[in-house]
């Protein structure tokens, strides 16, 4: 089964149109059409329901599309790790980190030191569920992983049982945000919410920051009338969506701080919808890597000092 069938697959999928999702795979149509027989064939059932408008899945394509998804997951984690090992040396610190925090904290409290030390840095930048970070860090497929913290994330649990060395390199604030009209107010508010349900872009089940969004509107006693409008597994992904107003949601303020300042993006919540975030490092403690117990060192003093100045 070629793995092109399985994203051409998820494109129609999304798009329930063989145009569009022929547009989007940057491929004619014809071909499109033919490869996604060819997909049938090979499975051996339809997947596709032609007749109907939009187009449809089948009860067996319904089920092909949960496998297919795991498939090409399955097969980016591979080549990734495989990249990773590929990579490795014993010099060579393997950090996994997502999107955001590469972004924010990587590239203000870790590059600097790095380019200081002439460091050689293996950083994968990645879109893996939370669970994988803490896979790879336990597989030795990655030195470092740099994350979120928070008591409701529970999928960091094993690493503390494991006795992992960790460091808490700063801190952060996950914040109800939304775009600010002309007048500066936010689109979408949880003080003046209305009578119709307040859009709200969400965080998907592989998101580390979902759990701290369920864990934030939990906490409190009344809660807001929420229609979730969308689920993404990035942090980016849903601060794109919020800046085009399509919704409000939560982000962390440091991915959001300029925004707020330049009032494109407004707080969209009360104190008590806001919840505290910890940006930690984990390794394992069995790393014997002479390059990384140098930077941890140095990451650790940094840290140290900068508490003892506050």
């Amino acid at each position: 089964m070629d793995i092109i069938w399985l994203r051409d697959f998820e494109a129609l999928v999304a798009q329930r149109n063989f145009s569009r999702a022929a547009e989007e795979r940057n491929v004619s149509q014809p071909a499109f059409s033919r490869r996604i027989r060819a997909l049938e064939d090979e499975v051996g059932v339809k997947l596709i329901n032609r007749q109907t408008l939009p187009l449809s899945l089948t009860p067996a394509g319904e089920v092909f599309l949960e496998q297919a998804r795991i498939m090409l997951r399955t097969y980016q984690d591979t080549l990734e790790r495989c990249q990773t090992i590929d990579a490795a040396s014993g010099d060579v610190i393997r950090f996994a980190t997502s999107q955001a925090l590469y972004m924010t904290h990587y590239k203000t409290h870790i590059a600097p030191l790095v380019e200081q030390r002439g460091l050689d840095i293996d950083l994968n930048s990645t879109s893996w569920g939370a669970d994988q970070f803490v896979s790879a860090l336990q597989q030795n497929y990655c030195d470092v992983i740099l994350t979120y913290w928070h008591p409701a994330m529970d999928f960091l649990a094993p690493l503390e049982v494991a006795g992992c060395d960790y460091i808490t390199l700063s801190h952060d604030e996950f914040i109800p945000v939304s775009k600010c009209d002309e007048g500066g107010a936010p689109l979408f508010s949880l003080e003046n919410p209305g009578k119709k349900p307040i859009p709200l872009l969400a965080y998907g089940a592989v998101s580390a920051l979902r759990f701290v969004l369920d864990h934030t509107l939990n906490q409190n006693i009344s809660k807001p009338n929420l229609l979730v409008m969308n689920r993404n597994a990035l942090a980016i992904s849903v601060k794109g969506l919020i800046a085009e107003g399509f919704g409000m949601g939560w982000l962390p303020r440091s991915l959001c701080q300029k925004e707020l300042d330049s009032g494109t993006l407004c707080i969209a919540g009360p104190d008590s919808y806001r919840s505290a975030l910890e940006i930690r490092l984990y390794r394992l403690d069995t790393n014997t890597k002479k390059t990384l117990g140098a930077l941890w060192d140095k990451l650790q003093d940094s840290v140290d000092g900068a508490v003892a100045k506050s």
